[in-house]
């Protein structure tokens, strides 16, 4: 009898980052694989300049496919897994920013994780700061750096229309060291199977940028399936690296202040929508420009990719 050996794609979408997709591509590659097969996919998001693999890759099992428009992080990783299915079969994706890298045991931990366990249907990994990019990097000594956590596991907190990381910006001293289930896995390392996005569907793409894993994770768990971090599974994250200005940026406030309404209005009590409204107009009055427009286009239902200046 044939054992057919299952299938993990790793999808990674690039814009506009070449040098960090390329270190992406190279963690991603080098990772450890026992019991399942492994594929690359790279997934040029409409950047200015093709994506090239360097040559040295060229037999490594690495696929490029091209958009000739930014599909945003939604639209890139749709992409990515409509192939992935129709390619390979594959039975999990492996979500990885393209400004991440993946420790060489990440994605061995997060198939152990979840594959023997029906309920378990996202697992995600711990992940910290580059070494050196750390938020508030100096407030730490030398030896801490590189052990700066940017997620242990992902939180909502309703009252405040916030998702949040646990651990973030806390050296890591082992104080997160057990597998335990949470609100919402991150879409830098989110792993997933395959058979869940058959219940609840891909990322939905008018989110198009931010708050678009945490809308795939609620309806994860509403489907019925748990969320699990697993921190043998070690990311290293470079903190919106491949976001165009990177953290705090006008892009990043635009699409955090629609989005986050947005997903209350998909996933939040009545109360909690309540709040969104008055967050809504508290921003009218008092946000920056960007934030106003976010909160103009939402109540527009102007959603997917906008102009923000």
């Amino acid at each position: 009898m044939k054992i057919t050996m299952e299938h993990v794609s790793t999808i990674i979408v690039n814009y506009n980052t070449p040098k960090e997709t390329e270190a992406a591509i190279r963690s991603a590659v080098a990772a450890k694989s026992d019991g399942f097969r492994h594929q690359v996919i790279v997934v040029d998001n409409g950047s200015k300049d093709p994506f090239k693999l360097p040559k040295d890759l060229n037999r490594a099992p690495i696929e490029l496919i091209r958009s000739e428009a930014n599909l945003g992080f939604t639209g890139g990783n749709n992409l990515g897994m409509s192939h992935a299915v129709k390619e390979y079969q594959t039975d999990y994706f492996f979500l990885l920013n393209s400004d991440a890298e993946v420790e060489k045991n990440g994605v061995q931990a997060l198939y152990e994780a979840i594959k023997d366990d029906p309920k378990a249907g996202v697992a995600v990994s711990k992940i910290y700061f580059t070494k050196g990019f750390e938020f508030h990097r100096k407030n730490y000594k030398k030896s801490e750096k590189g052990k700066v956590l940017w997620y242990a596991g992902g939180s909502i907190d309703w009252p405040n229309l916030a998702a949040f990381h646990r651990g973030v910006d806390e050296v890591d001293r082992g104080q997160f060291d057990q597998q335990t289930t949470c609100d919402f896995a991150t879409g830098c390392a989110f792993f997933i199977k395959r058979v869940v996005t058959e219940h609840v569907g891909i990322l939905d793409k008018r989110f198009f940028l931010y708050s678009e894993d945490a809308d795939w994770s609620l309806r994860v768990k509403k489907a019925g399936y748990k969320i699990v971090f697993v921190p043998e599974s070690v990311v290293y994250h470079l903190n919106s690296g491949s976001i165009a200005g990177g953290a705090g940026s006008k892009l990043q406030q635009y699409y955090q202040t629609r989005n986050r309404l947005l997903l209350t209005a998909k996933h939040g009590s009545w109360r909690h929508r309540l709040t969104a409204l008055r967050y809504a107009f508290a921003t009218l009055a008092k946000g920056s420009d960007v934030e106003r427009k976010g909160v103009t286009d939402f109540l527009l239902l102007r959603f997917g990719k906008q102009p923000i200046v």
